[in-house]
C-alpha cells in the first residue's frame, strides 16, 4: 500500500539511504524514460524548501533527460533489488530499455516517472543546476582523484514535491 509522507516523517538515515543503499534517478523527456543508479547526493533544507541534491556526470543518458525536463525522481529500493541497481549503474539506457532488463516498473506522479518497486520515492522539481568548476575545488586531491578525464559532475538541486512510501 502506498502513502504520501512529509519530509520530516522520513525515519531512515539519509547517509545510509544514499551512500550505501543507493538511489535510482529517473527522468523522462521526449516520451523516453530512463533511470540510473546514484550514490552521491544529499537532502536537507535550502531556500526554505525541502530539497534533494544529486550529481550526474555528462556521459549519463539520464542527465540528458533531466536537462530537458522540469522534474525527476529519486527511488530508494528494497535490498532485494540490489542486482537491478547494479545493472542500472553499469548499462546505458541510450541503446536499450534498461528498466525492462532490470525488471523495474515505472509509475507516474503528475507526469514524473518513478520506480513503482521503490520503498521510498521522492518526486522533485528542478530548482538549480550547475556544473562543477575545476577552479572552485579547494582540496586539489579530490579534483585529481575524481576527475582525471575532466568529466565534471553537474549538481542538481530539486525541491521535494512529494514523498511516496510503499508500506512493507
Amino acid at each position: 500500500m502506498q502513502k504520501t509522507i512529509r519530509p520530516e516523517m522520513i525515519s531512515e538515515n539519509t547517509f545510509k539511504m544514499i551512500g550505501k543503499d543507493w538511489l535510482l534517478v529517473t527522468a523522462q523527456a521526449d516520451s523516453k524514460a530512463n533511470t540510473m543508479t546514484a550514490s552521491w547526493g544529499g537532502m536537507g533544507i535550502l531556500w526554505n524548501k525541502a530539497v534533494a541534491t544529486i550529481y550526474l556526470r555528462p556521459s549519463r543518458y539520464t542527465k540528458e533527460l533531466i536537462d530537458k525536463s522540469e522534474t525527476f525522481s529519486l527511488s530508494v529500493m528494497p535490498q532485494k533489488y540490489k542486482t537491478a541497481l547494479d545493472y542500472c549503474g553499469s548499462h546505458s539506457g541510450r541503446n536499450e530499455d534498461k528498466l525492462k532488463q532490470a525488471k523495474l516498473e515505472l509509475e507516474y506522479m503528475n507526469g514524473t516517472p518513478w520506480i513503482k518497486n521503490a520503498r521510498l520515492a521522492f518526486i522533485c522539481r528542478k530548482l538549480y543546476v550547475q556544473e562543477f568548476d575545476p577552479n572552485s575545488f579547494v582540496d586539489e586531491k579530490i579534483l585529481n582523484q575524481n576527475y582525471k578525464k575532466d568529466d565534471f559532475h553537474t549538481m542538481y538541486i530539486g525541491e521535494i514535491l512529494k514523498i511516496i512510501e510503499n508500506e512493507r
